[in-house]
């Protein structure tokens, strides 16, 4: 499956910025919550991002950059 143009900017964003809490993301990206958050779980189920539920952050692993 492709990348949509939101799942491009977020993996952008975490690459550079991350980790991120989903506020921060949708703030930065200026997006609703729930638009980044669907982004997110399809980027999460592809194995594309990992979270922290402790800090509940969103990131790229190493190994994946």
């Amino acid at each position: 499956m492709d990348l949509s143009k939101t799942d491009k900017r977020i993996l952008e964003l975490l690459e550079r910025d991350g980790p991120l809490t989903l506020a921060e993301i949708a703030e930065r990206l200026n997006m609703k919550p729930k638009s980044v958050f669907r982004a997110l779980r399809r980027l999460f189920e592809k194995g594309d991002i990992s979270s922290d539920p402790r800090t509940r952050t969103y990131f790229i692993e190493e190994n994946k950059k």
